[in-house]
């Protein structure tokens, strides 16, 4: 650009600078349809009146004028000539973000539905447009040969301010400082260039109200520091010597591939000797009723159900020829129609990790069942189905004191199964022990890594027992003649 077409202009919020081809058709009453036009067409005359404008190339677009509108419409995501805008782009170029009067609702204009119980996929997508309220100005320039100003093919948009609801103000592009000036290249015969800056040009806060400012910010951050240190405390609780303690976090997401809708679980925990609880701890707990959708195969129900259990182990002496027992968490899920009729949908059980960190688990469930279809006819027009008097049943019941548990004659069904999320932590004095320490004496956590030695154990004589039967079965299936040779030349 020629160095005697420079321009600086002083613009504040929301002021309002024609540009040459608003004085040129705002001059014209007749051109004038909206209240807008004609306040446009007196301060032109205004202005006219005094001396005419005092900028040429640089004007602005306030809140109101029509470009405002047609921008945020036409606005593009991409650089690309066959962008294809989404529904979101789509909806969101059509809202009028800007800050309206609300008028207090009446009782008699309440919605008569405040929940929607099935959602349309329209009424999903229209819901999830996001509608803060905006004010927009735009900072132009027109870049046209001297002598053709008010063309709008000249048009550029120099800066874009906005400022939402929230206070917060959005300034693209940002304020020049060091990053030199904003080019902008004209596509033409002559390839024009022209270069602008951005400068702040509001008065700087005085000293006295920043150092103000600055108090209260301190103020403020070292109330919530003591707020936060009032509910986290000074230091950390210690627990006892052999003593662990065991925090779960947990969260019951889903439910899938049972029979009938509306499903809740009821759970408890089952802590085991040498464990305990604190006074206000709640061991068991109730999700909220929730309905099925349909994924891929299985009807899901999402609870996304959050708990939070604390407990402590201590080590006995009666426990030094013995591996400690780990809490078990029991639950059924049952279903609850539009009659108010209950159904048991299954039950389960699931151990409590013994190694700390995130733990992802899908556990199985049963019911149980009756045969013939009276019972089946039953369950479904009466509600209703055979229940577990002791629901520590699903596993080992906690009274049971004897060597064999027969289960023989209890028919059950397989049923859906239930994910859980746990979060698992583990606070000890045994962290805190050096090695040698440790190899001396048994430590809590040295007792309690017998529950995986336990469970390794467990693996070990089932296999064998496995293999002990397969024997049987091949050993009964030789020729006895054959049998009794081996065992004569043994």
């Amino acid at each position: 650009r020629p160095p005697d077409e420079e321009e600086e202009a002083e613009v504040g919020w929301q002021e309002k600078l024609f540009s040459q081809f608003e004085v040129d058709l705002y001059q014209n009453e007749s051109a004038c349809q909206t209240p807008l036009d004609r306040q446009y067409h007196k301060e032109i005359l205004k202005l006219e009146k005094a001396g005419g404008r005092k900028n040429y190339r640089i004007f602005t677009y306030t809140d109101h004028d029509r470009f405002t509108n047609l921008e945020e419409h036409c606005q593009k995501v991409t650089d690309s000539e066959h962008e294809v805008p989404s529904y979101l782009a789509e909806r969101m170029a059509n809202v009028r973000r800007r800050r309206q009067d609300r008028r207090p609702i009446e009782a008699t204009s309440l919605k008569s539905k405040i929940i929607t119980w099935v959602p349309s996929e329209e009424f999903i997508k229209n819901n999830h447009v996001i509608n803060t309220p905006v004010q927009t100005m735009y900072i132009m320039g027109d870049l046209g040969p001297y002598g053709k100003l008010g063309h709008r093919e000249y048009e550029h948009v120099l800066c874009t301010i906005k400022v939402d609801s929230n206070g917060v103000i959005t300034v693209k592009p940002d304020f020049t400082g060091t990053k030199g000036a904003y080019r902008i290249e004209l596509d033409g015969e002559k390839r024009e260039v022209w270069q602008y800056t951005i400068e702040n040009a509001s008065v700087q806060v005085q000293p006295e109200e920043e150092e103000r400012e600055q108090c209260v910010f301190r103020d403020l951050y070292g109330r919530h520091k003591e707020y936060l240190s009032g509910l986290v405390g000074s230091e950390f609780e210690m627990t006892l010597p052999g003593t662990l303690r065991l925090f779960v976090n947990g969260e019951i997401i889903s439910a899938q591939g049972y029979e009938y809708d509306n499903l809740y679980v009821h759970f408890f925990l089952e802590l085991p000797n040498q464990w305990s609880s604190p006074a206000f701890q709640q061991l068991s707990g109730v999700t909220q009723t929730c309905a099925t959708k349909k994924v891929g195969w299985d009807n899901v129900a999402y609870f996304c159900y959050p708990f939070t259990l604390e407990m402590f182990f201590t080590q006995g002496d009666e426990s030094e020829d013995s591996l400690p027992q780990w809490p078990v968490l029991y639950f059924e899920v049952l279903s609850l129609d539009f009659w108010q009729r209950y159904r048991v949908e299954g039950y389960g059980s699931l151990v409590l990790p013994a190694s700390p960190g995130l733990h992802m688990l899908t556990i199985p469930t049963w019911r149980p069942v009756e045969l013939g279809t009276v019972a089946e006819l039953r369950r479904f027009f009466i509600g209703g189905s055979p229940e577990l008097e002791d629901i520590t049943y699903a596993r080992i019941p906690s009274t049971f004191k004897g060597e064999r548990l027969s289960r023989f004659g209890f028919r059950t069904e397989t049923t859906g199964s239930v994910t859980f999320r746990l979060y698992c932590l583990q606070q000890s004095k045994a962290f805190l022990e050096t090695s040698a320490l440790r190899q001396r004496m048994q430590s809590v956590m040295d007792r309690l890594g017998g529950f995986s030695q336990q469970s390794s154990v467990y693996n070990v004589l089932e296999a064998f027992q496995r293999a002990r039967r397969r024997m049987q079965e091949a050993r009964e299936s030789l020729p006895q003649d054959l049998i009794s040779t081996s065992a004569t030349t043994v």
